[in-house]
Order: structure tokens, then sequence, then C-alpha cells
């Protein structure tokens, strides 16, 4: 219609201007009708100058190039003597928009939408882009489902030739999926491919996760999703022939209809890697997951480039290109996968920069780093540095980037940005645990003291079944090679009743210093020495085994020790990791020359190992052991090893496996096995949260005294559900356990936790 009424204009016009006016020659142009359009607007899009020659078809041309500016709803020309006169009449302009009934959508979200296809407060009034008005906010509906939604428009006029629009919208329900079809499927079953789909018919669950509402935007990702399910499994001639969305009447019910051809499975027949390899061929072989022979799977060849990429990174070749080029043989069914390798040129290091570290000193993040400035870039290397700032603790979160010197293809600076987290300054708090009750504490403790790296700390801790005292000082780069030095010095009372344990009590006093030693980038030794002052009390209700012991040895102990450990550690974070491996190794051994020799040794494992996504399996393992040495046959029983509760056998009560004294309550032995299995699980609704971790777990193990040997009929196992928290206010753990094999006189507990107290996660 718009263009109609414009050749409608366009006769008019030849007529009334060959009435009007002959052509002549314009000595000036005046413009009338103008109020908000500035003069320069219209004169710049004016293609008639002063002094140029005027016809009706110059006349024809100044119209339509006024009417395209879109500013104007009206145009007429006029002629007086030699000046021609521009009459206008502008179109209103828009003065505000406003939006009532949506509630899916915020105001913001569908203004930024009108904005993209030119309708927005202060710009010109078109009443035609009503329409697309209404088709865009229908559109973005659509994406959420909502097929009944209805807009109505309301123009409202305003003074100084302005609009207010109002914009009215009934959202309507959100279009429930009630049945999804796969037509010709033969190799997959119509569950394996919903299951691999966001979308659903709906379940138990799909109240919070709205996963049987359609939208168009899941379903095109969930039909990548299907491509790569099958690509992932060899039908490389697999597609999507069509898909067919139909919805009910009332717009409620949506059924999908989605048509595939599977094709064949192929397999690979070689892989042959063509190029510049810079490595041994075989190395980058063995790093491919993909081989010759399996099932051709685009993910595999996907991560087998990128271990090729990486691996060709670690010698400085960072921006290399991997290319893969599939030859398929349809006859056998299978394919020849070329694999071509351009490394570029070799990149290095101009600077490395800290970015974000206000508190810690420079030097700090300094000395972790792997990769040195003026070398070669390397993929490793930097990868290492980052996850070395990561296991600081001083840091939420560490980013690294490499951008490219300007003016250069072969140099880059290394751009570490850390967000720092509160390392505490003072910190008092109540604790409970169910084995200590409440707990007192109180402690300064700089994790990070004046952001030189080091720790230094002073502790009070109060409870039912400890008080101590402590002042310790750690020093993790007593030289610039990494050696660290620590020392305590502590006093501790201990009520072993409280702890589930033999009756007696105990006071402690004494001093630690420990050095350590990297020797490897994941090998770390230990060694150190340490003193103690032991006074062991008995009560009236002690046991047999505690008043022997005295009657033997005295009740006030003087013990000098030396403590050695061997570690070996590549987890990506000291805090709540999610892959990599511990082993340690430790021993201690009390001197000849001290009141009571014994000796303990104590094996720890750690291994996780990434399932599928999100999902994380842990092993932990423990086996520890001592023993008296010389005149002392038996190892102290106040130095005993325990078992049950949070840190060990989850769903037993904390310290109670294993023998019991002559009144029948726990002494613990010299021989400790545990062994623990979880699976880490994704936090629902939430993403990359790194202060909380929910696992379900199987528990087993147990402690045996003295003469005891190893029996495996004696272990004891639980299973059940764990999640601990680092809140603010210190450490919370849970956990619900469920013994599989307790025996009679064990003591279990279903429920266990401890909230503001240590606990070993």
């Amino acid at each position: 219609m718009k263009f109609i009424r414009f050749i409608i204009l366009g006769i008019v016009l030849n007529h009334s201007m060959a009435d009007a006016f002959e052509a002549f020659v314009v000595e000036d142009i005046r413009l009338e009708g103008l109020r908000r359009i500035s003069a320069g607007t219209v004169f710049n899009s004016l293609p008639v100058k002063p002094g140029e020659n005027f016809s009706k078809d110059r006349g024809n041309a100044a119209i339509s190039a006024l009417f395209k500016t879109g500013f104007f709803k009206d145009i007429r020309l006029e002629r007086k003597d030699n000046v021609l006169i521009v009459v206008v009449t502008e179109r209103p302009a828009i003065s505000k928009i406003t939006f009532e009934g949506n509630t899916e959508m915020e105001t913001e979200e569908l203004t930024l939408a009108l904005k993209n296809i030119g309708f927005a407060e202060g710009r010109v009034f078109n009443r035609s882009l009503l329409d697309k008005v209404t088709l865009e906010l229908q559109r973005l509906y659509f994406n959420l489902g909502k097929y009944a939604v209805q807009i109505k428009s309301t123009v409202t006029p305003l003074r100084r030739n302005r609009v207010g629009i109002q914009i009215d919208i009934s959202e309507g329900v959100v279009a429930k999926i009630h049945q999804i079809t796969f037509v010709g499927n033969q190799a997959h079953g119509d569950n394996d491919l919903v299951d691999e789909m966001k979308l659903s018919t709906g379940g138990w669950f799909s109240f919070f996760t709205g996963d049987n509402q359609y939208s168009s935007l899941q379903l095109a990702a969930d039909l990548e999703a299907l491509r790569s399910f099958y690509l992932d499994r060899g039908f490389i001639n697999f597609n999507i022939d069509s898909t067919q969305v139909s919805i009910t009447p009332n717009k409620k019910k949506v059924y999908i209809t989605i048509n595939l051809t599977e094709g064949d499975k192929y397999t690979v027949s070689d892989i042959k890697l063509v190029g510049n390899l810079i490595v041994p061929k075989a190395e980058l072989f063995d790093r491919m997951v993909i081989k010759a022979g399996n099932v051709f799977s685009r993910k595999k060849l996907s991560k087998s480039k990128e271990a090729i990429s990486e691996r060709i990174g670690d010698e400085g070749y960072a921006f290399a290109n991997i290319n893969a080029v599939p030859e398929i043989d349809s006859k056998n069914k299978t394919v020849f996968l070329n694999i071509f390798i351009d490394p570029g040129k070799r990149v290095y290091v101009r600077r490395i920069n800290f970015k974000g570290n206000t508190k810690t000193r420079d030097e700090v993040l300094r000395r972790e780093m792997r990769q040195m400035e003026g070398g070669f870039l390397s993929t490793k290397n930097i990868k290492r540095s980052q996850t070395r700032l990561e296991r600081l603790n001083f840091f939420e979160e560490v980013t690294v980037e490499t951008p490219r010197i300007p003016g250069t293809s072969d140099l880059v600076d290394l751009n570490y940005s850390v967000v720092e987290r509160p390392s505490g300054n003072l910190l008092a708090g109540v604790g409970y645990s169910q084995t200590q009750k409440v707990v007192f504490n109180a402690s300064i403790v700089q994790e990070n003291f004046l952001g030189s790296g080091n720790r230094v700390g002073l502790t009070f801790n109060n409870s039912k079944v400890q008080t101590v005292y402590r002042f310790s000082y750690f020093n993790p780069y007593t030289t610039i090679d990494g050696v660290s030095r620590g020392f305590d010095i502590f006093y501790r009372t201990t009520d072993a009743e409280q702890a589930n344990l033999s009756r007696y009590t105990m006071d402690r006093y004494g001093t630690t210093l420990n050095y350590g030693l990297p020797l490897t980038e994941f090998n770390f030794f230990n060694i150190g020495a340490a003193f103690d002052n032991t006074t062991l009390n008995t009560t009236l209700s002690s046991a047999k085994e505690v008043f022997d012991f005295i009657e033997t040895n005295g009740n006030n102990y003087l013990s000098y020790r030396l403590t050695a450990s061997l570690r070996h550690d590549t987890r990506n974070r000291a805090l709540f990791p999610d892959r990599g491996m511990l082993q340690s190794l430790s021993a201690q051994v009390a001197l000849p020359f001290s009141d009571i020799s014994y000796y303990k040794i104590s094996y720890r494992h750690q291994w996780l190992y990434p399932l599928i996504k999100d999902y994380i399996l842990l092993f932990k393992g423990q086996v520890a052991y001592g023993d008296g040495y010389g005149n002392d046959k038996n190892l102290p029983f106040f130095e005993n090893y325990t078992a049950g509760g949070p840190r060990t056998v989850r769903g037993f009560r904390e310290n109670t496996l294993g023998p019991l004294d002559s009144n029948w309550r726990p002494l613990g032995g010299d021989l400790k096995v545990v062994g623990n299995v979880e699976v880490i699980l994704p936090i629902p609704f939430t993403k990359n949260v790194r202060s909380f971790r929910l696992s379900t777990f199987v528990d087993v193990g147990n402690v045996y005294g003295t003469n005891e040997n190893f029996d495996t009929n004696q272990l004891r196992y639980s299973t059940g559900l764990s999640a601990i928290w680092l809140s603010p206010l210190g450490i919370l753990s849970f956990s619900l356990a469920k013994p599989l094999n307790n025996r009679e006189g064990d003591q279990t507990e279903m429920f266990q936790f401890t909230i503001g107290t240590t606990f070993n996660w």
C-alpha cells in the first residue's frame, strides 16, 4: 500500500508541478515545517543545490530522497520566484514504550529486542513498524514455548509531536511436549535417542527443570546432540532429514517428529600423520585417543587433535594448525584418516604479567611460574603455573591469557588474572560435632601474612575432648629453590573418654620443626624433629590396661622424635580437587633415649578421575602401623590408631571400631586399614561451585590390636551420602550412612555432622 500511495503521489506531483512552474535555476532553498529534524539533515538528503537547474524530474527525485529518510509523513515543493520552498510534516517521535503483562521476560530484554529492529524511545515513529514489533515479540515468546501469546499495541498522541506506545502482552501458558517420535532409526532405539536430548515428555523433576517445555532453541541444540551421538559411534553419513513440530489448536501440546537417516557404521582403517611433526611420530600416536581398528568417533578425533596440538604446544608451537581429512571407503565401510600438521612459528614469551593481586606480593606469584620470560611458550608449563597458583589457596579464581604482541608473529605476553580470597586476620566462633560437642575456638591466622605467602597462626580451641593452645609459622620458600620450613609450639589437654575411648586424661606440650624439600615438580620430601612432654592421668574408672602401663612406665614421658615423609602429588587443587593423585608415605620414630621407644609408619593414597560430565570418581585409602622397639614391646596405647566416624568409616560412631579395653571401651590398635570409594556428584541447578561438594560413598575399614592378624572378615562396611560446605563460618560436613555389616557391640550412628570444626576432606 505504501508503494501504491507513493506512485499516486508521484503522478499527482507530476501534474501539479507541470501546472505550477516550468524548469528554473534555483537561487535559494528554504525549509518550512522543521521542528526536531535539523536543516543539515534535510540538505544532506536533498539532491538539489542552489545554482542547479530544477525540473519536475528533479522534483520527483527530491521528494523520493526525503521520503526515504523516514523522518517525514508529508512533503510538498513550492516555488516563489526562483526560490525553492520545501514544506515538510515530520513524523512523531516515540516518547515512551511501556510493557504490561510480561512476567516470563524482563522489560529490559524486550526493550533491547525492539531496539534491534529500530523501534526505541527517541526514534521516529512509523506505524508500519508496529507489525514488525508484534512479530519480534512473538518470536521471543515462541522461543520460550509460549505459542498462545497475544500482543496488542496502543499508540497515544502526545504534545510536541510525540507518541507514547503501550504494549499489552498476554503470555499464555507454555506448550508442553506430549510426544517425541523418531523415524528412520534402526541401530538405536527411541529411548536411547531421547536420553541424549534435553527436551523430553516430562518426568518427576520437570516442574523444576522445565525439560518438557518446548523451545525451538533447545530443539536445535538437541538435534546437534543427536548428530554428535551418531558421529561418535561411527555413523559418518548420519543426517537429520527434517523436523516437524506441530501444536494442538489450544496451543498447549506439542508433537515433535524427527526424520533421520542413520547410514552405515564405519571403522578407522588407518591413520597417517602428515606435515612437520616437530616431535617423534610414535609419541604423537601414543597420545591419540582414536586408533586404527576403532569405530570412527568424532569426539575421539577431536580429542586426538587436541592432544597433538598440546604436545606440539609444549615445544613452543602454540598456534599449530591441525586438520583431519578423512578418506571414506563406502564399499568396505572404513575411513582412512589423514591428519595434517602445520606447527607454524615457534612462539616466545615476552613478559609475564599479574593482575588482581592487591594483597599478595608479585614475587609470591612469580616464584610459582614454570613458564619463563624469554623462553618459548609451553602449553604444559602454562597450565602447571596456573595449577600452582590455584594450589596456594590464596585465590578464588585464576585465569590466563596469551595475547599476541602487535606487529610480531612469534611473541606473546602471558597475563595471569587472580581473584583474591580473604586470608583472614581474626577468627572466633563456636562449632559443634557429635564427638567433641560444643567447640569454642579463637585464632589469629594469616595464610598469606602481609602478602608474603607465609602462614602465621595463634590458635585456641576448647571442647569436651581437647583444649589446645598453639603458635605456628610456615615459610614455603625459605630458599629460592622452594625449600620450606615450619615450626609450632603447643600445649594440649585431652579427655579420651569424651572421644569415645578408654577412660584417661593426658596433658602434652612440645614443639616441632619441619623442613620440606622439592625433589621434582610432583615429588616432595619432608624431614623434621619433634619434642613433647606427656603426662598421663587415670580416673576412678580407668581400665586395667591404663593402670598397668603407668605402673610399668610411669605417668610422665619425654619423647624426642624424628619424622619423615615422601609425597607424590599431582592434584590440581589442595581444596576440593577434581583430578590428580596423592600418595604419601610417612614415618616417625621416638629415639632410643626417649622415655618410650616406638615407631609409626603410614601410607595414604588419594586418586581422582573424571567419569562422565560433572561426575568424579574418588579413591582414598590409608594403611598405618606402629610398634615399640628395644625395651618397649608395644606401641603406647595413647598413640594407638582409631577408626569410625566422618574421617574414616562413616555410619559407625567416631573412634569406636577395633579392640576394647577391660571395661569394654574402645582402646584403638596398632594397625589401621581404611578405604573409601566416592562418586562426587554435580550440584543440581548450579555449575562450577568450588565451595560445596556432594558425594555418594562406600567406606571400609577397621583397626587391629597387638598380636591380632589382619582379617578381612573383621572389616566394617558402610554406604551413604556426604556433603561438605566451605562456608564463611567454617567447614560444615554432613553424612548419612548405613552400616552394611555391623556386629553385636558396634556403636553405629546413621547421621553424623560437624559444624565449624576442622575436617580432613
